[in-house]
């Protein structure tokens, strides 16, 4: 699998798994487990999530894939925007921790650009970087005048 080196080093693969729809029915979680599960054996350790997927279902179902193998997965999530406030980011990260059965998140993005200051967002980013909750942050589905602003 070919790999990309991010700015810290790290090498991650360049094709992961993304996990949209997961955890929506429980007659699926035990396919979905496996899919998951043998992406990870075919070199795709990147997997991609998110708290509104499934609403933490899928969040889920990425915890019982990984569960003895979190060394050997990139996990990204995302959160909602209406929780990019520094106080309510930190309890989304703790849900989403706990939905994922892990201690950190590699990469936690903002899923797209809501009302909230992106000041008060980032501060909440250092908070969970610096507690080791997150290894890195960043944003998602964000336009060039978004990204400006940023």
């Amino acid at each position: 699998m070919r790999t990309a080196r991010l700015a810290s080093g790290e090498r991650v693969p360049v094709v992961g798994q993304g996990t949209w729809r997961m955890g929506e029915d429980p007659a699926a979680r035990r396919s979905e487990i496996a899919a998951l599960r043998l992406g990870i054996e075919l070199g795709m350790t990147l997997i991609d999530t998110a708290e509104m997927y499934g609403e933490g279902g899928a969040e889920t179902v990425v915890g019982a894939a990984i569960a003895g193998r979190r060394d050997d997965v990139f996990v990204v999530s995302k959160l909602y925007p209406q929780h990019a406030t520094k106080k309510a980011l930190v309890a989304a990260c703790e849900r989403s921790l706990r939905r994922l059965g892990t201690d950190r998140i590699d990469l936690y993005l903002l899923h797209w650009r809501g009302d909230v200051p992106l000041r008060e967002t980032v501060a909440g980013f250092a908070e969970l970087l610096r507690a080791g909750k997150i290894r890195h942050a960043g944003v998602s589905n964000f336009d060039v005048a978004d990204m400006e602003d940023l």
